[in-house]
């Protein structure tokens, strides 16, 4: 049943930090997220995870789907048990509000001991060196050179040192202010750790008008404030790359035969510090009596042509063998599924993954046969960038 409830005296980045830190130390996974350019703040939360080789969009309980990268790993699907919406500095609505004997008025009481969400987990040994990247990224060219790839999506992630004061609400909130156009999210459990974000890539959407969204996002270059986006230009190289993403796409509506999409762009959209050129595609999906396109889209499109490379199957088993890590979650996906009746997933990108007392930071970069190893790691920089700034205010 849902309800309104007042928070007062709280204002809502007090009540984020008091439920976030007894979910955590009662051992609850929780996630909380804030849709691209809208004001609604969302927490979801529940005691129990499920595991799922598949997923159905369709039939989900309501709740929060993380994702790894590995497509033949299991999906993590969060119930919201206790799910509350924000909105104006106000609790808005209430779902549940009752995990375990915890209520909401336990987030109200004065004393709480405030966490850090660091759980006991193996810290990544082995960071890739800028000399490490430029290799990996002339090994993906003389692959594509070979005709191996029309197109491969090198990673790499890098520590940074967390202050003694981070603190992660604050940090969802800093992020919230500088994407204003991004998913932003914090998802915590005992099984995965803690990851922070803010990506701009929408993987799938279903809104309650049954319609269904996807799109393609490639190509980036550094951000100025006040520069008028009908001037920037773009090189070859990334509008090739653009062309890629937006021909996968197509490729999977051909795949099950949908002819009757929109497809708008692309065009220049800002991304925090970044700039990206960006397609959107549209179906109707009551129009072409096709109830469950999101389930069906979400497999054929992930991992995309933008965090993994063309042909799929060739080139995640490249970057397994060569990247040098495990990228966990970085670049699987993650969102809400049936909250409110709409489902909201995107790309997982632009994270971090939190340890004691570090960060580990994740950003890829979309590589061609003409491309710079130099240009390739600046471009993982910046996008390791939106995360960063954060943690270095």
């Amino acid at each position: 049943m849902e309800q309104t409830k007042s928070i007062s005296p709280l204002s809502v980045r007090e009540f984020l930090s008091r439920a976030t830190s007894i979910y955590f130390q009662h051992k609850f996974s929780f996630a909380l997220w804030r849709l691209p350019d809208s004001p609604a703040l969302y927490l979801a939360a529940s005691e129990n995870l499920q595991q799922l080789s598949e997923i159905n969009l369709e039939e989900a309980i309501p709740g929060f789907l993380f994702a790894p990268f590995d497509p033949a790993e299991k999906k993590i699907h969060l119930p919201a048990d206790d799910l509350f919406r924000f909105e104006s500095g106000q609790l808005t609505s209430t779902q549940g509000s009752k995990l375990n004997g915890i209520s909401i008025n336990e987030f109200s009481q004065e004393t709480f001991a405030k966490t850090t969400f660091y759980y006991e987990r193996a810290y990544p040994s082995k960071i890739a060196s800028e000399r490490n990247f430029h290799q990996l990224v002339a090994d993906c060219k003389d692959a594509i050179a070979r005709g191996d790839f029309e197109k491969i999506v090198p990673s790499r992630s890098k520590s940074v040192k967390l202050p003694v004061d981070f603190d992660v609400i604050d940090a969802f909130h800093q992020l919230c202010e500088f994407n204003p156009h991004a998913m932003v999210s914090v998802f915590s459990s005992p099984l995965t750790g803690t990851w922070v974000g803010a990506t701009p890539e929408m993987l799938v959407c279903v809104g309650k008008d049954q319609h269904f969204h996807t799109v393609a996002v490639a190509g980036t270059q550094p951000y100025a404030a006040g520069v008028d986006l009908r001037s920037v230009t773009w090189s070859q190289k990334d509008i090739e790359e653009q062309a890629l993403v937006e021909r996968y796409i197509i490729s999977c509506f051909k795949k099950i035969r949908v002819r009757e999409f929109e497809e708008r762009g692309p065009k220049t959209v800002v991304a925090g510090n970044l700039l990206h050129l960006k397609t959107h595609f549209d179906v109707d999906m009551a129009e072409i009596n096709f109830p469950e396109l999101g389930t069906v889209m979400l497999k054929l499109l992930h991992p995309t042509s933008a965090v993994c490379g063309m042909p799929l199957e060739p080139s995640l088993s490249f970057l397994k063998n060569q990247e040098g890590y495990d990228r966990q979650f970085y670049s699987g996906y993650l969102g809400p599924v049936n909250v409110h009746e709409e489902s909201h997933i995107y790309v997982n990108l632009r994270c971090m993954q939190l340890f004691a007392n570090v960060a580990l930071l994740y950003a890829g970069a979309g590589v061609l046969a003409d491309s710079d190893p130099e240009r390739e790691w600046k471009e993982t920089e910046m996008k390791m960038n939106t995360l960063g700034r954060i943690i270095r205010q």
